[in-house]
């Protein structure tokens, strides 16, 4: 090769869940022994066959195949924030909410828009390795909120204020958390807001399992807050609420300063979400809260049935904390690395999981199942698998 290559890009992991479905790739299971891959969260089912029915009718639409707007069809934004005040008790407007690519894409235009190289931003342990990755990209350093493993990962107002320097540009928090699956309780995310606006940075809440919370009423009554869009930048994914990971939509949810830069980041790497995609969003938006409410149902009955197996008394694996999609599991091997263990759980026992280190420094105890791929029936064999791995 004659040309060189971006360090800052060069110097970054490759992405870990190609690297976890490595170690099976090519590999044969059978029906007596299938694979139970936990590692990447991909809801189990489709989509609702209506949602289908409706993307093949508007495909055949000529508007379809054009550009929208850069920040996101006018429909769904109206329809994205008349379901976020009913979800919050807020009062937003349509101009609060910028469609993306995903929610991952939401990740990487706002922080660029908030942050450059040489500034720093909270990033609590474990992490989701890919706003870590992006971060690292940018040059901007990752500051990490250690993990409290004794508070099932929830951290501290404390612990968050510490973090913060002279050059912390924004504290981010994920609620429920990818990878513990910890769901942080609304006066924390409203202290750790209030600390934000008094040291005047932003405070970047990704809620993509927002619609899998267990916990009754709004996650927080920030939105209601006068100047709320002065500090608060909210997250969201329509992936897992309508299990549309495919189509590739998410959202920004700011005030007008941001979403103003954030519409030049858009026109440079995507200029708009995928249109059809957008028009999957909003049919899911507009006709399946029931739908999607009986799904978040079914989450919890799965999060119930994994509480209940791995209270068996054989197993030396043990929940850390666990919600929305996620459990996150200390494993027994004392002094074994995480992705030593998990690399040994796929090749032997027919389990695929993602190894606690792709989290960050300090999670070499750990493995994070994406129980939501499972059904119940399945979660049962899965701890099996884990029993007959400590022997």
């Amino acid at each position: 090769m004659t040309f060189s290559l971006n360090p800052a890009v060069a110097g970054v992991a490759a992405p870990p869940i190609a690297a976890v479905q490595s170690w099976v790739r090519g590999r044969a299971f059978t029906a007596e022994r299938p694979l139970l891959d936990v590692a990447q969260a991909v809801p189990s089912y489709p989509p609702a066959d209506a949602l289908i029915d409706h993307v093949a009718a508007v495909s055949r639409r000529p508007d379809t195949g054009l550009y929208a707007p850069i920040l996101g069809l006018p429909a769904l934004r109206e329809a994205f924030a008349a379901h976020l005040c009913e979800d919050y008790g807020a009062a937003l407007a349509p101009t609060d909410v910028a469609i993306t690519a995903g929610c991952n894409q939401a990740f990487c235009v706002a922080l660029s828009a908030l942050a450059g190289p040489g500034d720093e931003v909270v990033l609590p342990l474990p992490y989701y390795f890919n706003h870590r990755m992006w971060l690292d990209m940018q040059g901007i350093r990752a500051v990490p909120l250690p993990f409290a493993a004794d508070r099932g990962g929830v951290p501290t107002v404390e612990a968050v204020a510490a973090a913060i320097t002279s050059r912390t540009r924004a504290v981010v928090l994920v609620s429920p958390s990818n990878p513990t699956g910890a769901e942080y309780p609304p006066a924390l995310l409203e202290a750790v807001f209030a600390l934000a606006r008094e040291r005047r940075i932003a405070l970047v809440l990704d809620e993509t399992y927002k619609d899998f919370r267990a916990r009754p009423g709004p996650a927080h009554r920030i939105l209601g807050e006068p100047g709320w869009g002065d500090t608060l930048v909210q997250l969201h994914s329509f992936s897992k609420s309508y299990s549309l990971a495919g189509y590739r939509v998410g959202a920004v949810v700011g005030g007008p300063r941001l979403l103003a830069e954030i519409e030049k980041l858009m026109d440079c790497v995507a200029i708009c979400a995928s249109r059809i995609g957008q028009e999957a969003a909003l049919y899911g938006v507009t006709h399946l809260a029931d739908w999607r409410a009986e799904k978040a149902a079914l989450m919890r009955a799965r999060m119930a049935t994994l509480d209940r197996a791995f209270g068996d008394n054989r197993l030396g694996y043990r929940l850390v904390s666990a919600g929305a999609y996620f459990a996150y599991v200390r494993h027994p091997f004392e002094g074994v690395g995480s992705t030593a263990v998990a690399e040994r759980l796929a090749r032997e026992h027919a389990v695929l999981c993602v190894p606690g280190e792709m989290f960050g420094p300090g999670q070499e105890p750990y493995l994070r199942f994406a129980f939501a791929n499972l059904e119940a029936d399945r979660i049962p064999m899965l701890v099996e698998r884990l029993v007959e791995s400590q022997g």
